[in-house]
């Protein structure tokens, strides 16, 4: 796959966003439907300034989109690729490891 490097940074970036253990579970919050910060905070068991400041790094790479409903805003994953990817991740956790002869 030939990738140029400005693109190989920027998608180092976005993994650098998922390492982060909080930030992941921010991000399979938002797998479903938008889901606002108090509710992703008492999800995790954060703060929700830790959470809004997630959420801000998050969305500079990307990764996440807000909707505003009135004063309420709530995120999401922000497209099917970056829902897919984690989706897939996921699963490969639940793979019984003796179907690819890893042990």
């Amino acid at each position: 796959m030939n990738v140029a490097q400005a693109h190989i940074n920027e998608l180092s970036e976005m993994f650098q966003m998922l390492s982060d253990p909080t930030r992941l579970g921010i991000m399979l919050q938002c797998m479903d439907e938008p889901v606002g910060v108090s509710a992703i905070a008492d999800a995790l068991d954060v703060s929700h300034s830790l959470v809004s400041h997630h959420l801000r790094l998050l969305r500079a790479t990307r990764l996440v989109r807000h909707q505003r409903h009135g004063r309420a805003v709530r995120y999401q994953v922000n497209d099917e690729h970056v829902r897919t990817m984690l989706s897939n991740m996921v699963e490969h956790l639940h793979e019984d490891y003796s179907e690819t002869g890893d042990e």
